[in-house]
């Protein structure tokens, strides 16, 4: 069976989803309208969710950190999406590969994909990895102007926040708290003058104005991930994460507490690490309401000796689909993608982050393309640099 779409066709695809939450549900959603797909989850909860917005995506309750059984749980799809936690994401992507199938990761796990490049090679799997938003969007958007220019300079700030400020933490997100809460303690990693820089995360804070939603807060997280890496000849790189003013101190004070150490304390007889027990208290107040008003911004500056690229977006909550910004930001970077290997555009074997994907014209284009046709734009300008 062959349905339209927006660059030709596309093939009807099997596709497996392992993660219902709120932006697995997104991707799910999305790539019914063109592919039979199938969402696995453990939690029952979130599958109904699914089932009440889509009915026509079966929906499987299965334990995904059961990862024996991936080769038999896989074997009849065409492509797997994995969004699962962070932290069973490089298990799950490793599972995934050994079952032979080509996958589009968004888990944004903390140890390194390309370290299943190999792997990937070995079981003739394409594995595009951390294709959300950021990282996503922003490593498509450097490889593709590494491809054009001589970049000396590379910055990207993002975030995702509530319109509705509530105090004291004024955030919502639509991960697991504890994702979120890694970035806070794990030591951040920039470029700077050709050198790595580590620094705690939190750190260089800066308020800055944006058109839409006025000042927020910058701070370093270690967002470059793959980037420093693959983009090595690049002197100067950073990724900051925005959040309204504030939110900083108040993160500090319970890092300075210890409510984020993971190594595990005692009491009354019971062991837990204090992040899991803050996790488990944050993730009610931090749950953002499935028709909770938020937004997604970022921006991106990618120069070189004679001008200033910019790309930005500012990107609300779809009350049509009922669908968060940062579930469509995140999510449909993630489908375009595997729609983009669905089309056929991208074919090689092994581990990609998206600067090695955004490196081709095609593939650039036709992500961007499939975004602006779900109203996310990035605006592009250019600003020529002033010689002195």
């Amino acid at each position: 069976m062959v349905l339209a779409g927006f660059w030709g066709k596309y093939i009807l695809m099997q596709i497996a989803i392992l993660g219902a939450g709120m932006v697995g549900r997104a991707i799910a959603i999305d790539l019914a309208g063109n592919h039979q797909v199938t969402s696995f989850d453990i939690s029952e909860h979130s599958l109904k969710i699914l089932s009440a917005k889509n009915k026509n995506i079966k929906t499987i309750q299965a334990d995904l950190g059961n990862y024996a059984a991936y080769n038999s749980m896989l074997g009849g799809f065409d492509y797997v999406v994995s969004a699962v936690p962070g932290f069973m994401g490089y298990k799950t992507l490793e599972a995934i590969i050994l079952a032979k199938k080509d996958v589009v990761d968004i888990s944004f796990f903390p140890e390194n994909a390309l370290d299943l490049d190999q792997l990937a090679r070995q079981n003739n799997v394409t594995a595009i990895v951390d294709c959300g938003v950021a990282p996503g969007m922003s490593n498509l958007i450097l490889g593709y102007h590494n491809e054009r220019m001589t970049i000396t300079d590379f910055e990207c700030m993002v975030g995702g926040l509530p319109k509705k400020r509530t105090y004291p933490f004024e955030y919502k997100a639509p991960f697991s708290p504890v994702d979120v809460l890694e970035e806070y303690t794990r030591p951040a990693r920039y470029v700077e003058n050709g050198h790595i820089v580590t620094k705690p995360a939190l750190s260089d804070a800066e308020l800055i104005d944006f058109e839409t939603v006025g000042t927020l807060e910058s701070f370093n997280t270690d967002g470059l991930r793959s980037i420093l890496f693959t983009m090595g000849h690049i002197p100067n790189m950073k990724e900051k994460t925005l959040r309204y003013p504030g939110h900083i101190h108040l993160m500090q004070g319970l890092i300075k507490a210890g409510f984020l150490d993971t190594s595990a304390i005692h009491v009354k007889g019971h062991s837990i690490s204090p992040m899991e027990f803050t996790s488990a208290l944050l993730f009610d107040q931090w749950k953002l309401g499935e028709t909770e008003e938020e937004f997604t911004l970022m921006q991106i500056k990618v120069s070189d000796a004679q001008k200033t690229i910019c790309y930005y977006l500012y990107d609300g909550y779809d009350e049509v689909t009922q669908t968060s910004s940062m579930s469509r930001t995140t999510g449909y970077a993630c489908t375009a993608a595997l729609n983009m290997l669905a089309r056929g555009l991208f074919t090689t074997k092994g581990v990609f982050p998206p600067e090695l994907v955004g490196k081709d014209e095609a593939c650039f284009r036709f992500i961007l393309d499939y975004l602006a046709e779900r109203n996310i734009h990035y605006r592009k300008t250019e600003t020529r640099r002033t010689l002195n």
